[in-house]
């Protein structure tokens, strides 16, 4: 379902966006070329600041949204979700928060006033709050980071699990070139 907010914005999504049926965007989304949203994924840009204003949430291109992930953001702050970049099945990401580019964020994660810098990883049922992610990081699954000192023991990114992101990334973008041709039988 698209829809405006109570402001009257109205997301923006490029014809080349796959929306599956069942998910909500809501006021001011932008979805950029080629980029796959799954079933039941709710992407609400409707708080506003003190002013009465917000930022947008921006998908960047050949990201993947997958089923049941929530993006929204508290007082309208920023939410940018860089390109080729994976948000595994019911994670949350809440704003202001920014996701770099080639990240994979795993299933059940949740990513809150935080920044996530390119190539990273942050595996299944993990938590990122208040902090910044440097580029490389990989972060194991069901680890909780609220500051940079509990990044010291995290180690970098290895290849192996920088190709598992980018084969989870070339998937989803075989799906939006399938579910947007079947659209055109119904």
């Amino acid at each position: 379902m698209i829809r405006k907010n109570p402001n009257g914005d109205l997301p923006v999504i490029h014809e080349t966006a796959y929306v599956d049926s069942t998910a909500i965007i809501c006021g001011k989304v932008v979805v950029h070329e080629n980029v796959f949203i799954g079933p039941y994924a709710v992407i609400r840009a409707d708080e506003v600041d003190e002013n009465g204003e917000l930022e947008a949430i921006v998908i960047g291109a050949h990201s993947n949204i997958q089923d049941g992930v929530v993006v929204h953001s508290k007082a309208g702050g920023l939410v940018h979700i860089g390109q080729h970049t994976s948000i595994a099945h019911r994670s949350i990401v809440h704003g202001p928060c920014v996701v770099g580019d080639n990240v994979f964020i795993g299933f059940n994660s949740v990513l809150f006033n935080c920044a996530v810098g390119d190539r990273s990883v942050v595996r299944h049922n993990s938590v990122v709050e208040g902090c910044d992610i440097p580029e490389g990081f990989y972060i194991p699954s069901t680890t909780n980071i609220h500051s940079s000192s509990d990044l010291r023991t995290i180690e970098q990114v290895t290849p192996q699990t920088a190709d598992f992101s980018e084969s989870v990334a070339r998937a989803n973008q075989e799906l939006v070139k399938g579910y947007k041709k079947l659209q055109n039988e119904f």
